[in-house]
């Protein structure tokens, strides 16, 4: 190919989309995977469809990846695409709105059938007058017909040659932004060739079919590439927040010298994170898949008691089932990690959408007072980062810690720095090998008022365990007034008091301005890049996100006084907002809220922002 075609531009957004089981996530991964081997800057944007098989051909049943890769590190997926790849008309329909202003529509010629055509609901066979498509680039080959071509002597029967036909749309998206096809091929050998290399040869053949159509039609006048981003000198992997999560959880289990047991029952959208932790007997890791999310939480607390770093995984339906285990588990002050990958409700809701609306539940969704520490991540990477802390709060804090993630960064990806485990504390729990002199007090407390954490099986260290409240040094049974009001109050404050063995919260731009944006979790890379956009604009604006959600940490009064207006953003209709009013109820506070199953774009954020300044 001549180089000299090849046009060098900042970002592009690329979405994949079709049927279920068109494989639209597998081409989307494999596009995002080589541009960030490349050393592009990625965040992808998997979206499922809510039923596990809408009837092929609707709009309800299609499936999507939005890829968004630049010269520097991508915060989000991107609002709208540059190019649309539609395997079929539904595709296309339900994706229309996300096209940015003469984008790329790449429309497989072979699917605009009446039948298709019906089934997307579609009135006449005019798409592009239907849709409003002109002034957009709308390139429709026969991508399933020349699959089959291409194909034809493969050895695959025709089922097996038309499910190769997300590869040849890939090979297209290759030429036209310049992409190496190696790192797809070496995924291909790994995982057919053992079992069938046929279908290995098939979907590289696939690629390279779409590659050498793109390049020799032309109606793909011109290539175009997007840059290496820079970066720190390290060993970098893409990664998804489930599983950047997982090896978080175990790397807390290192550094605490414990075993990690997980408990769990697999929920869509935190199912990989029970997944990958199975995959890590070889460190020292336990699972069980239990029958039901009761069982899930139940066995980790007897993990816990026997001296293991005790983890359970869930969504918002089943964090409401634990919710009683939980507060066993309170009042036991036993080390537990709760992550909850958060998902729109209520009830079964939409379980592959992304949502932030377990807030409350997560603080208050238990019976009596029954405090919880509660830290929330914010991106895939960091998924990493924040299990690492939930299970150093856990384990040192002797408190159950509620993990939020949520759909969004649990099915994301981006480039990922592989730290060194140097980089990350020892976990010191309170554990007790020996009786003290006068023997073992359960419910002495230490500086951070966490209780000793006594195994089983030790000489002198015997103690009562159960759900009644307990004596608050010995741990014995206890139904004395005085004795459960203190206990109640031990519990708070410790809870309370792990604020000041947190970081300081930060505010990100000016100290203070004309708005702070105000955000928690995954909104995190939405809310950046438009406040960057705005004081790129000389907008006196400044962000204030927060990770660690109870205890809040210190500093929080001193950065909100500094700012004429706050705005709390979040993918709920107002539970983080509801908080601060509790915490700091001198402070008014403008809201921005979403329920759609989506996450913000950056647009409608700015459009609030720049209302709120006005």
């Amino acid at each position: 190919m001549d180089k000299k075609s090849v046009h060098e531009v900042k970002d592009v957004v690329i979405r994949f989309s079709g049927d279920s089981g068109d494989g639209m996530q597998l081409t989307g991964t494999l596009f995002s995977d080589t541009s960030a081997l490349f050393g592009n800057g990625t965040s992808t944007f998997p979206d499922y469809p809510a039923e596990i098989r809408a009837p092929q051909g609707t709009v309800a049943g299609v499936s999507g990846f939005q890829v968004h890769f630049g010269d520097s590190r991508q915060m989000n997926p991107g609002d709208y695409c540059d190019v649309l790849v539609a395997m079929n008309p539904a595709a296309l329909k339900a994706n229309r709105k996300w096209l940015k202003p003469s984008a790329t529509v790449i429309l497989d010629g072979d699917s605009v059938t009446e039948e298709h055509l019906k089934k997307a609901g579609f009135k006449t066979t005019d798409i592009v007058s239907e849709l409003n498509l002109d002034g957009y680039n709308l390139i429709v080959p026969d991508i399933t017909s020349m699959t089959r071509e291409a194909l034809k002597d493969s050895g695959l029967d025709n089922k097996g040659i038309v499910k190769c036909k997300n590869m040849f749309a890939l090979g297209i998206c290759f030429w036209m932004f310049d992409r190496p096809e190696e790192h797809a091929f070496q995924y291909l050998e790994a995982k057919f060739n053992k079992k069938n290399p046929a279908i290995a040869e098939a979907n590289k053949k696939a690629i390279r079919a779409g590659y050498d159509y793109a390049a020799n039609t032309h109606q793909f006048a011109n290539t175009y590439t997007v840059a290496p981003a820079p970066r720190k000198k390290g060993t970098y992997r893409s990664i998804s927040g489930n599983v950047a999560t997982a090896w978080g959880l175990i790397a807390a289990s290192e550094k605490a010298h414990l075993p990690l047991f997980c408990g769990s029952y697999p929920i869509t959208p935190a199912t990989v994170v029970l997944e990958e932790l199975a995959k890590r007997k070889e460190l020292n890791v336990k699972t069980v898949q239990a029958e039901d999310e009761i069982a899930g939480i139940c066995t980790a607390i007897g993990a816990s008691y026997a001296g293991n770093f005790a983890v359970t995984s869930t969504s918002g339906p089943g964090l409401s089932l634990k919710s009683e285990a939980l507060g066993l588990a309170v009042m036991l002050e036993l080390p537990l990690v709760v992550v909850d990958v958060q998902r729109g409700g209520p009830s079964t809701g939409l379980p592959t959408k992304t949502e932030q609306s377990d807030l409350m539940q997560a603080l208050y969704g238990r019976n009596g007072e029954c405090p919880v520490a509660i830290v929330a991540a914010s991106s895939p990477s960091d998924c990493f980062h924040y299990a690492f802390e939930a299970g150093r709060i856990a384990m040192e804090h002797m408190v159950p810690t509620i993990l939020l993630s949520d759909g969004f960064i649990a099915n994301g990806s981006e480039p990922w720095k592989i730290p060194s485990m140097s980089e990350y504390p020892e976990i010191k729990p309170p554990i007790v090998d020996d009786a003290p002199e006068g023997g073992f007090m359960p419910y002495v407390r230490n500086e951070k008022l966490a209780r000793g954490w006594a195994f089983p099986g030790k000489k002198g260290l015997e103690h009562r365990i159960g759900g009644l409240e307990k004596d608050a040094v010995k741990g014995n049974i206890s139904h004395d007034p005085d004795n459960h009001q203190k206990m109640v109050k031990f519990r708070a404050a410790k809870v309370a008091k792990i604020a000041d063995y947190l970081p300081k919260q930060e505010v990100y731009g000016d100290e203070e301005g004309d708005l702070l944006v105000v955000g928690w979790g995954g909104t995190r890379g939405h809310l950046q890049t438009a406040v960057d956009q705005l004081r790129e604009e000389g907008k006196k604006i400044s962000l204030c996100h927060f990770n660690y959600i109870n205890p809040l940490p210190h500093g929080v009064h001193d950065i909100f006084k500094k700012f004429k207006k706050i705005v709390v953003c979040e993918l709920n209709e107002g539970q983080f907002a509801n908080y601060l009013r509790q915490q700091f109820q001198e402070f008014q506070y403008e809201q921005c809220n979403k329920c759609q199953g989506l996450p913000f774009t950056v647009v409608e954020l700015k459009e609030k922002f720049e209302s709120l300044l006005k």
